[in-house]
């Protein structure tokens, strides 16, 4: 079982393998999130009844709380490609790792900005320097971090690198994001999906909930496969079988 994957992580890295792939799977995820974004606003926005006590204003959560799960979630799939990039050299694992950071960086500035919607009607202020929200404005300038410091070295293996150690040290923010509100005192409200007993939010506000965080995942996986494919198109500009591609 270990030699198969082992077997089979290797054959997705490489390039025209993991191409192909992603070019055969972009139409079927392209559909699903179409799908699945359509029910979520439809469930979230017209079937879910007002909250009692924040009324209509809580809407905003069907985007929000999915933007900052996913903020947190391609943070965590950057610092997993920044080990690979470490410990096997993998050229696949470095433009994953880069080609997701705009996508995390706009999630994550996403988050920010409907939570600040959300905190002027709830909170009298649109911004607060909450334990929550400073560390997701903290996440917000890891990624730009990254994105500038492999923009700023010529050469991308050695800028790849860097940006993986930058994601991995990084990381640290990631559960003190997470559990900002269980340590400190904090204006933010505690977690209502992800408790142990059962989630403290109604079926017909859960639903689109999820469908939501599940149509932002789908739209992360075909933002990153088309910028991956994009970044090997030019890094392996001069290959045999990017030529074979243009001729056929």
């Amino acid at each position: 079982m270990f030699k198969w994957f082992t077997k089979w992580f290797h054959r997705l890295g490489s390039p025209p393998h993991f191409y192909r792939i992603a070019g055969l799977w972009l139409p079927w995820l392209s559909g699903l999130f179409g799908i699945l974004v359509i029910a979520g606003l439809y469930g979230g926005l017209v079937l879910a009844p007002p909250d009692y006590q924040q009324g209509e204003s809580y809407r905003i959560i069907f985007v929000h709380v999915p933007a900052a799960w996913m903020s947190l979630f391609i943070y965590m799939v950057m610092a997993f490609c920044g080990v690979v990039v470490l410990v096997w050299r993998m050229k696949l694992a470095e433009i994953v790792l880069i080609s997701a950071a705009p996508v995390g960086a706009s999630f994550t500035f996403l988050a920010l900005v409907t939570g600040s919607l959300w905190g002027k009607p709830m909170w009298g202020t649109y911004w607060v320097w909450d334990a929550r929200l400073t560390s997701e404005l903290i996440l917000l300038f890891l990624y730009l971090g990254v994105i500038g410091l492999y923009g700023a070295i010529d050469d991308k293996r050695v800028a790849a690198r860097a940006v993986a150690t930058l994601a991995i040290v990084g990381v640290v923010n990631i559960p003190i994001i997470h559990y900002s509100v269980e340590w400190w005192n904090s204006l933010h409200q505690g977690p209502t999906v992800t408790k142990f007993d059962k989630p403290s939010i109604h079926w017909s506000m859960l639903i689109p909930l999820l469908l939501m965080a599940l149509a932002f995942k789908l739209y992360f996986i075909i933002s990153l496969f088309q910028r991956v494919r994009a970044e090997l198109l030019h890094r392996e500009r001069n290959s045999r079988w990017v030529e074979e591609l243009i001729r056929s």
